[in-house]
């Protein structure tokens, strides 16, 4: 056994990058290829780790199927990591496959979360959860079982499971605690900030107030009627009306409960909804119709009662009415709200939903995105926007690849 490249794998196990890379950052050979693509993944620097995996990978050739298909995993972290979700996930697959059959249980399970993980960044919450399905974490050594968790709690999170949230960061961080590695607790102590920090803006209290996941998650559980602008939808009577892709219906809404108990003038529901401030008679006959699509689409949560000056929001009597709005208030708290349910969008989507041009919603991303507050995969008409993502996600390749006999 090369005992360099045994000293670097325990290295990059152990969390040290640059241990690893004063070990073979001489060498070019497969595994020491491997290690140093890895090592600098870990630092950092994906430009020059991709290259230098795939090239391992090539080193190994057909005669080491299980050393090579451990390069495609790493490699496919390296994509994560660089937010590159558009690389080839069939590739991960086919690794994973192999070394299921090799009998590395661990790199197999692995790729599972990686597959699990670019699920959670993209927004497909029931496959990711699918994916965690088939995996038994108890098995595993402490730095997968954190990543486990890590995954968990970023699904709860998305779903708005504070408590859920909670429960796993707490095994992540005993997990990464006993696998020694900073990086992995910091990414623990990272994920426990984010579940920490204000996740909406509640703004039909007496004054404005920030609140926290769990909070949330307590408002939504309540009998309060909630008008949700971080999602575009209402809550109420343990139901959830999605209005993302009816903006003008969501405006109403939105109008409505900020004038609630009392009623919303005409002229006001029209210029929220219709974005004019010179209404004439059609803009009257359309805000007709659109309230009568509004009261459907309402169903039991809450009725609309016409007065003389407007519309008035009644929910069920003995009921209160909320607004939530993002914590993150600026020119750009639109598109972030729409981006925050953690879905993939399209800029043609956002535009449609916002009821605004597509060039003005690309002007947005692309601030935000300069802001380092959105993200997009994909080329061309296949590009999406999200926010940048939930716990869920390590930076840092965990596990390292060990020498090819061992």
């Amino acid at each position: 056994m090369d005992l360099l490249i045994t000293a670097a794998a325990h290295a990059l196990a152990a969390g040290d990058p640059l241990g690893a890379l004063g070990r073979v950052a001489l060498r070019d050979d497969a595994p020491a290829l491997a290690l140093r693509g890895i090592a600098l993944a870990q630092l950092g620097d994906f430009e020059r780790a991709r290259p230098l995996v795939r090239q391992a990978a090539r080193k190994f050739g057909a005669q080491a199927p299980v050393a090579r298909a451990r390069c495609v995993v790493a490699e496919a972290e390296i994509a994560l990591a660089s937010r590159d979700l558009a690389w080839p996930t069939q590739s991960l697959d086919a690794a994973r496959q192999v070394l299921q059959r090799h009998g590395d249980t661990r790199n197999a399970a692995y790729a599972q979360y990686l597959a699990g993980r670019r699920l959670l960044l993209i927004g497909r919450l029931d496959q990711a959860e699918q994916a965690l399905a088939t995996l038994d974490p108890a098995a595993f050594p402490p730095a997968l079982r954190s990543v486990h968790e890590l995954v968990v709690a970023g699904i709860a999170m998305r779903r708005l499971r504070a408590d859920a949230a909670q429960a796993a960061l707490a095994r992540a961080a005993q997990a990464a605690q006993d696998a020694g590695i900073p990086a992995l607790q910091a990414e623990v102590r990272e994920a426990q900030r984010l579940l920490d920090a204000p996740a909406a803006l509640l703004t039909t209290a007496p004054a404005p107030r920030p609140l926290r996941l769990d909070e949330v998650q307590a408002l939504l559980a309540s009998d309060t009627l909630v008008i949700d602008a971080c999602r575009y939808a209402l809550h109420g009577a343990g139901r959830t009306v999605a209005l993302a892709t009816r903006p003008v219906l969501f405006a109403l809404a939105r109008t409505l409960a900020d004038a609630w108990p009392g009623d919303a003038p005409r002229d006001v529901l029209i210029e929220q909804a219709f974005r004019t401030r010179r209404p004439d008679e059609t803009h009257r006959a359309r805000l007709r119709v659109e309230i009568g699509r509004l009261r459907a689409a309402l169903g039991p949560l809450a009725t609309l009662h016409a007065t003389r000056r407007g519309f008035a929001l009644m929910p069920p009597p003995g009921q209160q009415v909320a607004v939530l709005t993002s914590p993150v208030q600026d020119k750009h708290a639109a598109v972030l709200a729409l981006l925050a349910d953690g879905q993939a969008w399209s800029s043609s989507a956002l535009a449609l939903a916002l009821d605004l041009s597509q060039r003005h919603v690309q002007r947005a991303l692309d601030a935000l995105a300069d802001a380092g507050r959105a993200q997009s995969f994909g080329r061309g008409r296949a590009r999406r926007w999200m926010t940048p993502p939930l716990p869920g996600f390590a930076t840092t390749l965990l596990l390292p690849l060990p020498p090819p006999n061992a």
